[in-house]
């Protein structure tokens, strides 16, 4: 089977990766690789406006978290294809952390949050608070 050279990943690869992942209780290293490599080419494309390259970052680790922390929940006999599912939970996952720093969602005193220095104060800094 030749591969597309637009498609960085093959997804019957991956879906292999993910489906012995499983089996063994853990990621392969080939799964970690690949999950990197969809992370980096997905932040190639999201278009969110970010206020800085520090902002850009924290949304990506937070992508690739909720990428390792739900690689589990792929459903290999629900759907055929696992490439679009995996960069579904990144984009999510990114999303949420692009939310949590713009102060959208997650007013819960559980839960742990860090506020920019550059960012906080409606954008003027917290020296001018």
């Amino acid at each position: 089977m030749v591969q597309n050279p637009n498609h960085y990943v093959n997804d019957t690869s991956l879906m292999y990766e993910i489906i012995l992942s499983k089996g063994k209780g853990q990621l392969t290293k080939k799964a970690e690789y690949f999950f990197m490599l969809i992370s980096e080419k997905t932040m190639e494309k999201i278009t969110y406006k970010y206020r800085n390259e520090e902002e850009r970052k924290d949304c990506l680790q937070h992508g690739q978290m909720r990428l390792f922390e739900n690689w589990k929940s792929f459903d290999e006999k629900k759907f055929s294809k696992a490439l679009p599912y995996i960069t579904e939970v990144f984009k999510r996952g990114t999303m949420d952390g692009w939310n949590q720093m713009r102060n959208r969602k997650y007013n819960n005193k559980d839960n742990v949050r860090y506020i920019s220095i550059e960012s906080a104060n409606e954008g003027r800094g917290l020296h001018n608070i």
